[in-house]
């Protein structure tokens, strides 16, 4: 990370993965989830780990509610 740089974010593609899930029945099927990685990289004397860790728990929020951001 370079100054000014606090923060680098790295988005991966999504890609389907597949997975089980229940219905309403209660019976496990599966189901195709898009899937994909996100990283974080900061500068500890910038922004301590807490404080990138709040940050990724909300954007991982967004990101698997994006009528959330309306």
């Amino acid at each position: 990370i370079n100054p000014p740089q606090a923060c680098i974010l790295a988005v991966s593609k999504s890609e389907p993965k597949v997975g089980v899930v229940k219905d309403a029945t209660g019976r496990k099927v599966p189901h195709i989830n898009a899937k994909m990685t996100v990283q974080l990289s900061s500068d500890r004397r910038v922004v301590d780990d807490a404080l990138a860790g709040q940050f990724m728990q909300v954007l991982g929020g967004y990101l698997s509610e994006p009528q959330m951001l309306i």
